[in-house]
């Protein structure tokens, strides 16, 4: 559903009559399905796990252009890449519920395909036909580079560690030649008009070629974000908007990648509780003894690696592994396996990685300003590593985003209160990649836009990936039924099937 943070560690209006609410499309275009190609329908991690469950089932596929630039609608146009997984149940088909899960930069073609096989209830896939597209930048639509080459896609796009200022100082020249590439690269035309607004944007000409005079939506981490964006951009064309694992109204900024380090220590108690109840993976047999391996061994990995991996890896790997109870075991051999130098657990490859971590960057560098100036990263540093020692060294740091260019076409979009109360957040309690904080926030900004249905559990993503059956049945109802709980609901932890 979400980008893998294993990927990511190694994260307003137009002027004149492009106002938000403007139509983008007079009539609808003629969207010719055909079926996807296999290369097609393959989206994030949750693949794997939902081609476990169950066959997946197969998508059409079909290619609509937009415009690069909306304030000259008539000027250059890029192809986005759409699927369909569509209703089989003319009778109870409400309409179109568009897809996206998370990043930026992942392709979300195959996701209706990997919703349903995750466990998407009947009754949702016969009210609605499911769209999935690849944004703009990513997959199978326009694409963007940053022409990065393999050291630096194994670097990744979350910093090293920092434990001085001199560390960030240090890395300041990596992040430099970074965005110099992004600018300076093949697609760097697109570098302006890769953003939140411009993807929204797109979203509502998907909605007009398709003929709907609304769409529901349901999208989860950046996805939230981008949902959010849409439905404050065209309050009116939304239907039923869920938002699941939430994003604070700034989205990806730089607060929300300081966040990683505080999502990490909210979650890793539920990891050190189980590594403790155990033992046989000798990592402690309570959970301060685990909480301590970690110390110790993001210590020893930073002095000396082993079979590759180093104290900012095995920070991240082990970030990214918590987004699902599932994993922890995984986790626990990673961890078992480094402390005593054994063969690493397989881990499968990363694919059209350049792509994902260029995509990213456009976003996230494109949608809002950072900071600007060395110094301001070492100050952050500083206060994160002390307050969130398990990450905060890394989260903190600086990043191309530092040194992007000035050119910005718009202000972020502010999400705020103004539209129909039509829009359910959906977030688990012990989020790493979009902890509870930043999901409070944006639910404070909606105000009487949205409700918000908290459960207590652990992981990245709710529906349907997660176990708690009060939180998914309370989504389940919004989308079939239109019906959300009056007011905000805390859902209790469940035992675990």
């Amino acid at each position: 559903m979400h980008t893998p943070l294993s990927l990511a560690l190694t994260a307003t209006t137009l002027v004149a009559t492009m106002t938000p609410g403007a139509s983008l499309a007079a009539t609808p275009d003629t969207v010719r399905w055909s079926p996807c190609s296999e290369k097609a329908a393959v989206t994030s991690e949750k693949v794997a796990v939902a081609s476990e469950k169950a066959a997946l089932p197969p998508l059409e596929c079909a290619t609509l252009e937009v415009p690069l630039d909306y304030r000259d609608p008539d000027g250059r146009q890029i192809e986005i890449a759409i699927s369909r997984l569509a209703s089989k149940e003319p009778s109870q088909r409400r309409g179109v519920l568009l897809t996206n899960p998370g990043g930026p930069g992942i392709t979300g073609l195959g996701y209706p395909a990997v919703l349903a096989g995750s466990g998407l209830p009947q009754k949702v896939l016969d009210s609605y036909d499911l769209i999935g597209f690849d944004p703009r930048g990513a997959g199978r639509s326009t694409r963007v580079t940053c022409d990065l080459t393999q050291d630096q896609q194994d670097r990744g796009n979350l910093p090293p560690y920092a434990y001085t200022a001199a560390d960030v100082a240090r890395e300041a020249g990596h992040a430099r030649t970074v965005a110099e590439q992004c600018a300076t690269s093949r697609t760097a035309w697109m570098l302006p008009h890769t953003t939140t607004a411009n993807t929204a944007r797109d979203m509502d000409r998907i909605r007009a070629a398709l003929g709907e005079p609304k769409v529901s939506y349901l999208g989860g981490s950046y996805g939230s974000y981008l949902g959010a964006v849409y439905t404050t951009m065209f309050p009116e064309r939304g239907d039923r908007i869920v938002l699941d694992s939430n994003l604070g109204p700034g989205g990806y900024d730089v607060t929300a990648m300081r966040s990683l380090a505080r999502g990490l220590e909210d979650r890793f108690p539920d990891f050190a509780a189980f590594a403790a109840a155990h033992p046989k993976y000798g990592l402690g047999t309570t959970p301060e003894q685990v909480t301590a391996k970690y110390f110790d061994l993001a210590e020893r990995l930073e002095a000396k690696p082993v079979q590759g991996i180093d104290g900012t890896l095995f920070r991240g790997l082990t970030f990214d592994r918590l987004y699902a109870d599932a994993n922890m075991p995984v986790l626990a051999e990673f961890w078992q396996a480094l402390d005593t130098d054994r063969p690493l657990p397989p881990s499968p490859p990363s694919a059209d990685f350049e792509n994902f971590m260029a995509g990213r960057f456009y976003v996230m560098c494109g949608d809002s300003r950072w900071p600007g100036t060395v110094r301001e990263y070492q100050r952050n540093v500083a206060v994160d590593r002390l307050k969130y020692p398990m990450l905060g060294g890394s989260s903190a740091g600086i990043g191309p985003c530092a040194f992007w260019p000035d050119e910005r076409v718009e202000p972020p979009v502010r999400i705020g209160d103004r539209g129909p109360s039509n829009v359910l957040m959906a977030q688990n309690e012990r989020d790493p990649g979009t902890p509870l904080a930043g999901a409070q926030e944006l639910r404070r900004a909606f105000g009487k836009r949205a409700t918000m249905v908290t459960a207590d559990q652990g992981g990245h993503g709710v529906y349907p990936f997660g176990p708690n059956t009060c939180a998914n049945d309370t989504v389940t109802t919004f989308l079939t039924t239109g019906q959300r709980p009056t007011r905000d609901l805390a859902c209790p932890a469940e035992a675990s099937k």
